[in-house]
């Protein structure tokens, strides 16, 4: 049945397959590096610390990568992802006493660069193997990999607050090393080797996009991340465990019901944003979503920073935040793959998911650091102001709608 369809269906497939694979396990470290290391007593901002270098790197290597991929092919940038993440969770499988901070942080270097590889390779992919006049069907093959992409990251969660309960830390990162290292033999022997790979050999110096609207929509991008991050990555786990007294795998599970939920609404978003119609969306449409989600965030600032039934609004709020985040991450992961150069897509893609990963970077230190200060309604204060940014400079996206393709 495999081998019956066609060459670039079966190279979507296993990309897919990999990038599936791959999140899983990344959800899963993060909610184990979390919990754990809060059950070991670490303070907000020393877990918040402990991704500063996977988030820094996820920066480097956005841009690095990017120009590798149109260098080497994509299947050799997304096969080193999975090897360098092999390799960190085997370095998290010592003893507790080797846990330090900076081995700890090293680890998370390694898994960050492993992350943004995959998923720039995983993205990039997408644009060589869609003919460049079939917009809607771009449009539809991205939100159905980042869609799923994201839902396995909510997986990811639970099975992370899951496997810390049943079989421990060491344990837990050692059988997900074993499974992603079964993986990447697949892929090395499935993997098309000129995959992505440019036609002329890009200069180091091309790294930086000269495309106006990529960079506006890369600017867009990190205040959008930075605002999700603020709230979640430390002060919302953390919260949960220690202000309503959840238990690691009720934290873990409803963590991975918002992402479940918010990958479902991603996959969908081309229905949700007028492709049935005809259309593909626009800058508009980016603005207007955008703008729809500030305005929610601040409600649910206010209500949490009134006091008014704060586990009801974190718990309710939270998901619509998502379901209206997810529209607007999906309507952007179309916008830079269609905004990109056919030749040498990864150079742009890793461009805007270099913003990307900084936004991640400026949303993990302040969801640490402003916790610690002021507490989680401040968080969510933060991630309003971002929002608000965000659609500022959503303005000045390109505004043409273009037919969607069959």
């Amino acid at each position: 049945m495999f081998s019956k369809l066609s060459k670039n269906v079966r190279q979507y497939m296993l990309v897919t397959f990999n990038y599936w694979n791959f999140t899983v396990t990344d959800g899963a470290l993060r909610m184990l590096v979390v919990l754990y290391f809060h059950d070991l007593g670490y303070s907000t901002l020393d877990i918040a610390s402990l991704f500063l270098f996977y988030e820094f790197f996820g920066v480097v290597t956005n841009l690095v990568g990017g120009w590798l991929g149109a260098r080497i092919g994509l299947n050799k940038t997304m096969n080193l992802g999975l090897a360098l993440q092999v390799v960190a969770l085997s370095m998290l499988a010592v003893p507790s006493a080797w846990l330090t901070i900076p081995w700890v942080m090293f680890a998370q270097a390694m898994s960050g660069i492993a992350k943004d590889l995959n998923k720039m390779s995983a993205k990039s992919s997408i644009k060589a193997l869609v003919p460049s006049d079939q917009q809607g069907a771009l449009y539809k093959w991205v939100a159905m990999l980042t869609g799923s992409k994201n839902a396995l990251k909510g997986a990811g969660f639970f099975l992370g607050g899951l496997l810390l309960s049943l079989i421990g830390f060491k344990a837990a990162v050692l059988l997900m090393a074993s499974i992603l290292f079964v993986v990447l033999i697949g892929s090395l022997i499935g993997l098309e080797s000129d995959m992505g790979k440019a036609k002329s050999k890009p200069k180091f110096k091309q790294l930086f996009s000269k495309s106006s609207s990529i960079n506006v929509l890369s600017a867009a991008r990190m205040f959008l991340f930075g605002a999700r991050d603020v709230w979640f990555v430390v002060a919302l786990p953390i919260y949960l465990g220690s202000v309503f007294g959840w238990e690691h795998l009720w934290v873990g599970g409803f963590l991975a019901t918002w992402v479940i939920a918010y990958g479902f609404v991603q996959g969908f978003a081309p229905k949700i944003t007028g492709k049935a119609q005809g259309n593909v969306p626009d800058g508009r449409a980016a603005f207007i979503w955008v703008a729809v989600l500030a305005i929610v965030t601040g409600a649910i600032a206010y209500c949490v920073q009134m006091g008014w039934q704060p586990q009801l609004v974190i718990v309710v709020g939270l998901m619509v935040f998502g379901a209206i985040f997810a529209i607007n991450s999906s309507l952007h992961s179309y916008l830079i793959v269609s905004y990109a150069k056919g030749d040498g897509v990864s150079l742009d893609v890793g461009f805007y998911y270099m913003a990307n990963a900084m936004g991640r970077l400026i949303g993990t230190i302040l969801s640490g650091w402003v916790f610690q200060v002021a507490g989680f309604a401040a968080c969510l204060w933060v991630s309003f102001a971002f929002l608000a940014i965000t659609t500022v400079i959503s303005l000045k996206l390109p505004k043409s709608t273009v037919a969607a393709a069959a």
